[in-house]
């Protein structure tokens, strides 16, 4: 059974939230952001809260239960305050640098790496620190993830893209014969 499922999602007083059929519409100002539950799940809005519930005692829609649940929290944290992943660069030389939607990275390789990252996401550079923000935590954790793929950090000297908490477990490397 699952225990996510079971516990309401708290809207926001500026948020609106509507079913249609089997899609949940979320709204707040401009932005909408939609819920597509397939049938799978039973969705109720009351008052500030929305409840779901399995349709049946199907595997299948219990387990979509829990994840209906969890994509509408994550939808309404990404409308009302956004999600952010910080990435930072370790080793002489490397360098990022944003040209409009193009996050430009020198790694050490004989050539710049040019990514152009998702509309909709913000991707600032701070001397060290890549900071990407969005309202869609899939589409964050995903960039962040790619930029990372393009130098990752390497256990010897920690050279490369890492995560703000990441910590890298470091070899000792060689020792000489005596």
């Amino acid at each position: 059974m699952s225990r996510i499922g079971k516990q309401p999602v708290t809207v926001p007083a500026d948020l609106n939230v509507s079913v249609d059929g089997a899609v949940v519409v979320f709204k707040k100002g401009s932005a909408s952001k939609e819920l597509d539950t397939k049938g799978n799940v039973d969705v109720k809005v009351d008052g500030g809260q929305i409840i779901f519930s399995a349709k049946s005692d199907d595997r299948q829609d219990r387990a979509y239960w829990g994840t209906y649940r969890a994509l509408a929290q994550n939808i309404i944290v990404g409308l009302t305050t956004g999600f952010q992943k910080q990435l930072e660069i370790n080793g002489v030389g490397y360098r990022a640098a944003v040209k409009g939607n193009v996050l430009e990275l020198q790694l050490g390789f004989s050539h710049p790496i040019n990514y152009e990252f998702p509309k909709g996401l913000q991707v600032t550079v701070e001397k060290n620190l890549i900071t990407i923000k969005g309202d869609d935590k899939q589409v964050v954790g995903q960039v962040a993830a790619e930029v990372r793929s393009f130098r990752p950090p390497e256990p010897y000297k920690g050279k490369g893209v890492k995560y703000v908490e990441e910590h890298i477990i470091r070899k000792a490397g060689k020792t000489a014969k005596k």
